[in-house]
């Protein structure tokens, strides 16, 4: 069992496999959707992290669900990074996750049932550290390792973090580094080994939980917030700039990347996802410095658990990042929104 590489039992891993954006768009548009109610406060349409739906004055219901085949070798960090990734979404909307469960399927023909015992206590111990619940699941035997979380948490329904709700003159805050994509590719192709990459499945393997860090005043200068998975920084940021009708300024230089990520992009380290993240954000973004291709690159590398990103009151922003880098080391003020029309993405 030991000798299992869960990346090599799949064609694509993590939220690299997530089908491509302006795909998704087309397939969503022809679903006829049950209609809307007064109580939901957050659906689909503008493609935010989760729905809430409000249960009374002071209680929104926050649901969401993600899962993905292996993106690490190692079945026990699977399960805790996969678990995190699904969890975020909750933390994403300016909430707290309160239960989970398991989506699982699993290739009981051709796979020892203790790597499956080891995904789900890697799951289980990060959903404890969660302070949620593990409350059951669903399997099926499959070809291939899939695994994730359905989630179900609370929220203020005065103080929802939704990719509608950024405001022109918000400072941008990115609370990890880029380069999960480029990164687990390398691992894929077994040019690195998962010890080279400790900083990065330390980072996909964290909480995005950044409540505790903020007094109640900083919590409230959060205007909107997303995380970055698959989609890229591009992707997600244009994601909130079409639902809020802003667009945004980025300081390419500002932009945190793990100390290897420039090189693997160079050695060509490269998923499906780097290029239709491109195609999707192409018409929006727009480069305002000399900018190589492999920079260009960290911008559509597909992020499998990666940070919050937020944008935040300027007043407060300083003393918002401060506090979050107690713990998220790497988090930086990359850039603001502006009033500018048409959802560009500037990068200077």
């Amino acid at each position: 069992m030991n000798s299992i590489k869960l990346t090599q039992t799949v064609q694509k891993g993590g939220c690299a496999a997530k089908v491509a954006a302006a795909e998704l768009k087309v397939i969503l548009q022809q679903v006829k959707f049950p209609p809307t109610r007064p109580d939901l406060i957050v659906d689909g349409s503008t493609m935010d992290d989760a729905a809430v739906i409000q249960v009374n004055a002071d209680l929104g219901l926050v649901q969401t669900l993600d899962f993905f085949t292996p993106i690490v070798d190692d079945p026990y960090l699977f399960g805790q990074i996969a678990a995190a990734n699904s969890l975020s979404d909750v933390y994403a909307m300016g909430g707290s996750p309160q239960t989970a469960m398991a989506i699982l399927a699993f290739p009981l023909a051709t796979m020892d049932s203790s790597v499956i015992v080891q995904v789900l206590q890697g799951a289980s111990d990060k959903i404890k550290e969660a302070e949620s619940l593990f409350v059951g699941g669903h399997s099926i035997d499959d070809d291939t390792l899939k695994f994730g979380l359905s989630v179900t948490g609370y929220v203020s329904p005065q103080n929802i973090w939704t990719n509608a709700q950024a405001r022109p003159g918000d400072r941008v805050i990115l609370i990890k580094p880029l380069g999960t994509g480029t990164a687990t590719a390398a691992l894929k192709r077994q040019a690195v080994s998962e010890s080279e990459i400790q900083d990065v499945l330390k980072s996909m393997a964290q909480l995005n939980r950044i409540r505790h860090l903020l007094s109640d005043s900083q919590w409230k200068s959060i205007h909107a917030a997303t995380d970055i998975t698959g989609f890229g920084l591009a992707g997600h940021i244009q994601q909130i700039a079409i639902a809020s009708q802003v667009s945004f300024e980025i300081q390419f230089q500002n932009i945190p990347v793990f100390p290897n990520t420039m090189a693997f992009l160079e050695k060509g380290f490269l998923t499906k996802a780097h290029r239709t993240n491109r195609e999707y954000t192409e018409k929006n973004i727009h480069f305002s410095r000399p900018t190589s291709d492999i920079e260009k690159m960290v911008l559509f590398d597909p992020q499998t658990s990666g940070g919050l990103l937020l944008c935040v009151d300027a007043q407060a922003a300083g003393g918002v990042l401060k506090s979050i880098q107690s713990d998220f080391l790497m988090a930086r003020e990359i850039g603001q929104v502006t009033s500018e029309s048409g959802h560009r993405i500037i990068i200077q």
